[in-house]
């Protein structure tokens, strides 16, 4: 049902995960970041929570697996939940259930985890890793989505994805990036032209929530 990426930017300190999913809103329950703490995505038979208590831990200094078994090894519904994780050193860690749903896989690279459920084929998701790893000078944003365009061009799932979305925090508490395409029939290429629309914006945005008198106009009527 999910298909993702999560990834880490050791120059500008930026944690992301990237999704799409055949159900409603996958953004709005699998993906879950804590600024200079990690990331963690939970997919395939979604439990918003486990995000929550695996951030928690790695907060506490434990390592993406140590944070991802502990937590784990007391769900009782494990064998249902596919999860993924990132650590604040960019390590890696992930788990698929023995009922992860219909093809599924996962691959870690430099920096970077990707897993899926009800595959085309497991080339997504291998494909969506070798996108991520092969610039790592570009954006992370930029990264992310293409990881999810790579991963959709060799079949994403099985059958058609109706939503995606991609989220990114940096030094803040508030996400630098939370952008959600909850409905539609070609939801990667959707948020990525929302992706083209947002990015030039963000360090305004940005710069409008630290310091407002260095903020930019807003460019709309009224602010003159």
């Amino acid at each position: 049902m999910t298909f993702s990426i999560a990834g880490f930017c050791p120059r500008s300190g930026q944690y992301g995960i990237a999704l799409s999913s055949s159900s409603m809103a996958v953004a709005a329950r699998c993906p879950w970041l804590m600024s200079g703490v990690g990331a963690v995505s939970s997919q395939n038979i979604t439990l918003p929570s486990l995000g929550p208590a695996i951030l928690n831990r790695l907060a506490q200094g434990e390592s993406a697996a140590s944070a991802l078994n502990a937590v784990m090894a007391e769900e009782p519904w494990a064998e249902w939940r596919q999860v993924t994780v990132l650590d604040a050193k960019g390590n890696s860690a992930v788990f698929s259930g023995t009922h992860a749903l219909g093809v599924h896989h996962a691959q870690q690279g430099a920096h970077c985890v990707a897993a899926g459920n009800m595959l085309a084929s497991t080339a997504v998701i291998d494909a969506m890793v070798a996108h991520f790893c092969r610039d790592p000078e570009q954006a992370l944003g930029e990264r992310l989505i293409g990881a999810l365009q790579a991963g959709l061009q060799q079949g994403g799932e099985a059958g058609p994805v109706y939503s995606a979305g991609v989220k990114i925090i940096s030094s803040e508490s508030w996400p630098l990036t939370d952008l959600r395409v909850d409905w539609h029939d070609s939801p990667v290429d959707e948020l990525a032209r929302l992706w083209q629309l947002w990015q030039p914006q963000s360090d305004a945005y940005l710069t409008r929530a630290i310091n407002p008198k260095a903020a930019p106009s807003y460019g709309v009527p009224g602010d003159e």
